[in-house]
């Protein structure tokens, strides 16, 4: 399995995620974990959700090899997900995911905000933010992530060789220990910090 199939099963299980948030769990306060670098508010669910849209959206760009001055670096900015949030987050996964199924060269460029990458690289950040984002939130609203075992083992391969790497510059907390039969679910969450018993 390639890094483009691996992201449209993590960009599915968000999608199919946010379609279970009920209308009252919109506006409920995420919990500290989901604080952005930086800000010590407390976003709400639907920011959380309309952050993922956003970030979602700029996929097709990013594989295109455009940069975000080139696509129109303001051209998602405000609400993406207006009166109809589940429609509009599945309308944008859908264009993310299609984009991604085309993709053929994964030496290529994408010229993220943060710097250049190759899509290879790009497609390890982005299926590891959707995939363990699924399983996060389904937590908050009370529901089942229901990862599928291949996405799980997706994300594992694509994670595994560089959570220490990634660890020292932030982007996963202190691993959690998990014994090494556990299954594999619970591995990836205690290697990206989460407690397979808890959050």
């Amino acid at each position: 399995m390639n890094e483009a199939e691996v992201f449209v099963l993590a960009d599915r299980a968000l999608a199919a995620l946010v379609a279970r948030i009920r209308p009252e769990q919109w506006d409920m306060p995420m919990p500290p974990t989901f604080a952005r670098r930086g800000s010590d508010d407390v976003p709400t669910l639907r920011a959380i959700v309309d952050y993922h849209a956003y970030d979602d959206a700029w996929v097709p760009d990013m594989l295109a090899g455009r940069t975000m001055e080139e696509a129109g670096a303001t051209k998602f900015d405000g609400d993406l997900l207006g009166d109809t949030p589940v429609q509009r987050f599945e309308e944008i996964v859908a264009a993310a995911c299609d984009a991604a199924s085309a993709v053929t060269d994964f030496d290529a460029v994408a010229h993220l905000s943060f710097g250049d990458y190759t899509v290879r690289e790009y497609f390890w950040q982005i299926n590891s933010f959707r995939g363990l984002r699924a399983h996060d939130i389904a937590k908050v609203i009370g529901v089942e992530p229901d990862l599928a075992p291949e996405l799980v083992r997706g994300i594992w391969d694509e994670v595994s060789p560089h959570a220490e790497e990634w660890r020292t510059i932030g982007v996963f907390p202190a691993a959690v220990p998990v014994p090494d039969d556990a299954p594999l679910l619970d591995r990836l969450l205690g290697l990206t910090g989460r407690d397979p018993d808890g959050s």
